[in-house]
């Protein structure tokens, strides 16, 4: 990303070049030679995923879209009857989409009998079934997985975690490069020339347009990386070990008693306390005399993010799904009755949360119903637990039970999909996103106008070079922060050693 020449950089009194300058830039060779490609990727797939909302409509009109009327929309348990109606045999219905716009329609999530996910819209009006989807193979949802992982399942994922570290060297040689030295002043290091030609220009805009969108790259690389499978995984344990991530006690899940119906209308007629109050006494004295942890009635190895849910808040994708621990007193569990949906609804509305949310659907006796609000604005995310049976809010974890890194992660991650500021943030993103791929494809012509016959074109070594310890200690952190992206330095090491030092001696030998 430099604005001048390797001439202008010739110190005139040694006619050398500036020490180091030719090792930054085969380190930013190297380092775009291996992101850039992706990079293309993650660009053109950002910016799709980004205008979501308005994509989406445009695609699947016929399904999304209903006319507003003003007769009063069917209840949210005959819709779901209607929708299990209308699905194959051996279907559950898992998640439930709660909208309130008048013109959108009414969406449930089935898993099919062959493991697949399929999404039934709904007239909210007359109930009539408007089409289905995969949840798998729908646009966006390819276009997300192109995003995180190319459709290659964990060894995608992982090459997309380590171009994503690789692109923190590209943009800290890129600057170093930029980086205005002697007589260039401001207005030449921040403005194209248009004056120039040939390579000379395609090298000063990729090196002004590389410094405005450099502040942008590291702000999309800092808010994705925990999100990744591998590198964000273990920031979240290592936050939440240190309290600083999800809320205090969510990792291990959540003690539950849901009493049923009928046997809690039976202790109330022999006692003077009220139903819950009962449940909630049993619940702590299980606990006290059990010796069990808070995860001891939890699904065993369940957590947020294995649930069917487009997206979860990050904070607690983590958190351990409770199971609901049936008090039967000689009933049968299985023919206990739990709430409808549409009470469900009622409670979360009740609460404050009322639209644009999603509803994982108990599919088990020992089930609960998690509501999912992951908004626009990260201070009104909520995740909330609710017993199927007695409509009790089992646990309500809010924005304000997050630790610092929780929530900081939270903007973030608003911030990197384009939704905390509206149309504006969308714009921003794209422009990010579509800057960077231009970079590609300047540091591309670059590459083509200055490459030899029949060699990669990469920069030469640098003789006598100088120790350049503060770049080496800044690698060396790097590869201690993102293990993975440490073993590729110590491969590409390697092979620099290998390859080309020993070519070099043998030709100094010669």
């Amino acid at each position: 990303m430099s604005t001048t020449t390797a001439a202008q950089r010739i110190n005139p009194a040694t006619g050398a070049t500036n020490a180091g300058y030719r090792t930054l830039w085969r380190w930013h060779f190297y380092a775009g030679l291996f992101v850039m490609p992706f990079l293309v990727v993650l660009a053109i797939t950002g910016t799709l995923y980004c205008f979501q909302p308005q994509i989406e409509p445009l695609l699947y009109r016929h399904r999304l879209i209903v006319e507003s009327q003003a007769t009063p929309r069917l209840p949210d348990n005959a819709l779901l009857a209607k929708a299990r109606a209308a699905m194959p045999p051996g279907s559950s219905a898992v998640t439930a989409v709660i909208a309130s716009d008048p013109r959108r329609s009414t969406e449930y999530v089935f898993r099919l009998a062959d493991g697949n996910k399929l999404s039934v819209y709904l007239n909210p009006y007359n109930g009539e079934v408007l089409g289905t989807l995969s949840v798998e193979r729908r646009f966006m949802q390819v276009d997300r997985m192109l995003h995180r992982k190319l459709l290659l399942g964990k060894p995608g994922e992982l090459l997309m975690e380590l171009a994503a570290c690789w692109t923190l060297v590209m943009i800290g040689t890129g600057v170093a490069l930029w980086w205005p030295r002697e007589k260039t002043t401001a207005r030449a290091a921040l403005l194209p020339r248009l004056t120039l030609k040939g390579r000379p220009l395609w090298k000063n805009l990729h090196a002004v347009m590389g410094i405005w969108l450099a502040l942008g790259a590291l702000a999309f690389v800092l808010t994705g990386l925990p999100w990744s499978g591998s590198w964000g995984q273990q920031f979240k344990a290592l936050a939440t070990a240190a309290n600083l991530g999800a809320p205090p006690g969510s990792w291990g899940g959540l003690p539950l008693r849901s009493v049923l119906p009928g046997a809690r209308r039976e202790r109330d007629s022999s006692t003077n306390r009220p139903a819950q109050s009962e449940a909630n006494s049993e619940q702590h004295a299980h606990d006290e005399h059990s010796g069990h942890s808070s995860g001891a009635n939890s699904m065993p190895g369940m957590v947020m993010d294995d649930l069917p849910l487009p997206l979860a808040p990050w904070a607690v994708g983590n958190t351990r799904v409770p199971s609901s621990a049936v008090i039967h007193d000689g009933a049968d569990a299985d023919a206990a009755p739990a709430l409808p949906l549409g009470r469900i609804v009622q409670i979360a509305a009740s609460l404050g949360v009322k639209d644009s949310y999603n509803i994982v659907l108990p599919t088990s006796a020992t089930g609960v119903y998690t509501v999912s609000y992951f908004p626009d604005d990260p201070k009104n995310e909520r995740t909330l637990y609710i017993d199927q049976y007695s409509g009790a809010v089992l646990k309500d974890i809010r924005y304000s039970d997050y630790g610092a890194v929780s929530k900081a992660v939270s903007y973030g991650t608003s911030l990197h999909m384009g939704r905390y500021f509206g149309l504006a943030n969308q714009i921003l993103c794209a422009a990010i996103s579509l800057g960077l791929a231009a970079m590609a494809a300047t540091g591309c012509v670059m590459w083509w106008k200055r490459r030899p016959q029949r060699t990669l074109g990469a920069p030469s070594r640098e003789r006598g070079a100088p120790p350049m310890r503060g770049w080496k200690t800044g690698l060396v952190l790097l590869g201690i922060v993102f293990p993975l992206m440490g073993a590729t330095l110590v491969a590409v090491w390697v092979l620099d050693w290998l390859l080309f030092a020993r070519t070099a001696r043998r030709l100094t030998r010669g």
